[in-house]
């Protein structure tokens, strides 16, 4: 019996992480585009071994919302309002209270985390010794569900090019 149970618990972990993923990968394919403005973090740890820490613009904008409602009340996660500008980078709209949206705006989740606003990561993972590729990164690419969920997919430098290692053609 003991057997079964351990085989049964497999199995669903099996299947949920699966689903896990192919949600994901359903979001990458298919959710709408957003970039963000990086904004500049302690000099000392943007690059510490293979990862790059990160810190949104607009993470800036919901921090000083939040700040102001900490006086009363528990700051809380919750979603910011973003408007894709000319140049293809989404600037802070405002806070979401409910409202339906423009069909330019997107809704992004965040949350707060040791009095931070967090969204989707705060690092950048890559392959060892490719730490020069990404060292000219500007803005951060990512994949919205329509919820506001967020996956972030790519960095991108000042003219908004995809950074990291050439990748090979599909044939």
């Amino acid at each position: 019996m003991r057997k079964w149970i351990v085989i049964a618990t497999g199995l669903a972990t099996l299947a949920l992480v699966n689903w896990t993923i192919s949600q994901r990968e359903h979001q990458i394919a298919t959710g709408k585009e957003v970039r963000l403005e990086l904004a500049p973090v302690d000099p000392r740890s943007l690059m510490q071994g293979d990862y790059m820490a990160l810190r949104f613009q607009v993470a800036n904008e919901v921090q000083r919302g939040t700040s102001r409602k900490e006086e009363d009340r528990e700051a809380r996660d919750g979603h910011v309002v973003v408007k894709p500008e000319a140049n293809g980078i989404a600037r802070y709209v405002r806070q979401h209270a409910g409202e339906t949206l423009a069909p330019d705006e997107i809704l992004l989740r965040y949350r707060i985390r040791e009095h931070q606003v967090k969204f989707a990561t705060n690092a950048w993972f890559f392959q060892e010794g490719h730490a020069k590729l990404y060292e000219g990164a500007r803005y951060g690419e990512f994949r919205v569900s329509p919820s506001g969920e967020m996956l972030l997919v790519a960095m991108l430098g000042k003219d908004r090019e995809k950074l990291g290692p050439p990748t090979s053609p599909k044939g």
